[in-house]
């Protein structure tokens, strides 16, 4: 059967790697956005690439009635939906006490109340049919908290908290809808160069880096498999466990480390940068899934690679630790 998918956030960054990667299935795709050049592209990509349709809506997620439209309008088209990737984000770069109440407030709503629409949207077809699947694109930084970017950070941690509780729920009164969250490390994304900053120097992802269609990949196979997590690559790993083993001491490395980490050397003019918070950064030209950090960015993930084959990883290191066993009451015979 041919899968039915929506995708917010799905003109640029990893919601774009998503949609190639659907393309390539042959998937009939529903991507939403704000950027008309941005979306525009973005679906003359994907049927190159070989989808079977593609639909695209303007929308800003923080707008709860029009994605609601969108998904009535594809759940009419297509005779409902199989899987629904939420997205769409934004952020600012700046400490907490530069960060204005409005901006809190439009992160929040894009970033979290985004996911609550687009899932609420989802699932009023996805329970009336019992299955489906719904995928929210999350970050390391739902569990641990960095510098210069707590709007961004809140707004992940809401979206962690709201698919623990909407888990549960589903598990009681449709266990046929599943849903999972994808954790992603850093990604090189066009965010770095619109993102809404108040640093001195260009912003970008905290090392090491990783391409959007690793981060693709690992949402693909989530809305496949309905994990309920899925951690992609070992600095995600590595920032949970520290966040749970080490808080104090991740708190005054991040004091230490964290401004510089996010900032390559190269200074910006605020007078001429164009953020996308409240208006689309790809409205006027497309910008495509990767960012300017592609000489840096990392193609495949072993991390990730063992996530996603945890059968076969138990039964390798099951049967190494059986040989070892062996040899040793050899020996002790």
């Amino acid at each position: 059967m041919t899968q039915r998918v929506v995708i917010t956030g799905a003109s640029a960054g990893v919601g774009r790697a998503v949609a190639r990667a659907y393309a390539a299935r042959g998937a009939r795709l529903a991507l939403l956005a704000r950027g008309a050049a941005g979306l525009a592209a973005a679906e003359r990509d994907c049927r190159r690439r070989g989808a079977a349709e593609v639909r695209t809506y303007q929308v800003d997620v923080a707008d709860a009635g029009a994605v609601q439209r969108a998904a009535d309008d594809v759940a009419h088209r297509y005779g409902g939906l199989d899987v629904w990737i939420n997205d769409a984000m934004v952020s600012v770069f700046a400490p907490a006490w530069e960060i204005t109440a409005a901006e809190f407030r439009r992160v929040t709503e894009v970033n979290y109340l985004g996911t609550v629409h687009g899932t609420l949207a989802a699932l009023r077809h996805m329970r009336a049919h019992g299955r489906g699947a719904i995928v929210q694109v999350g970050s390391a930084l739902a569990y641990r908290g960095i510098p210069l970017q707590s709007a961004y950070c809140a707004s992940k941690h809401a979206v962690q908290g709201f698919n623990d509780s909407l888990r549960a729920e589903l598990l009681h009164d449709c266990p046929g809808v599943k849903l999972s969250m994808v954790q992603l490390p850093a990604v090189n994304t066009p965010q770095f160069s619109w993102v809404r900053t108040r640093l001195p120097r260009h912003p970008q992802p905290v090392p090491p880096i990783f391409a959007p269609e690793v981060a693709a990949r690992a949402v693909v196979w989530a809305a496949d498999r309905g994990p309920r997590e899925l951690n992609v690559g070992g600095p995600t790993w590595r920032a949970r466990l520290g966040n749970v083993l080490f808080p104090g001491l991740l708190d005054r490395k991040l004091a230490r480390d964290g401004y510089d980490s996010q900032q390559t050397d190269t200074p910006i003019d605020p007078a001429t940068w164009r953020d996308n918070l409240d208006r689309p950064g790809d409205d006027e030209r497309d910008r495509g899934a990767e960012g300017v950090f592609t000489d840096r960015a990392r193609r495949h993930s072993a991390a990730l690679w063992v996530s996603s084959h945890k059968p076969a990883v138990s039964a390798v290191t099951l049967g190494g630790l059986l040989l070892a066993a062996g040899g040793l009451a050899r020996r002790l015979r």
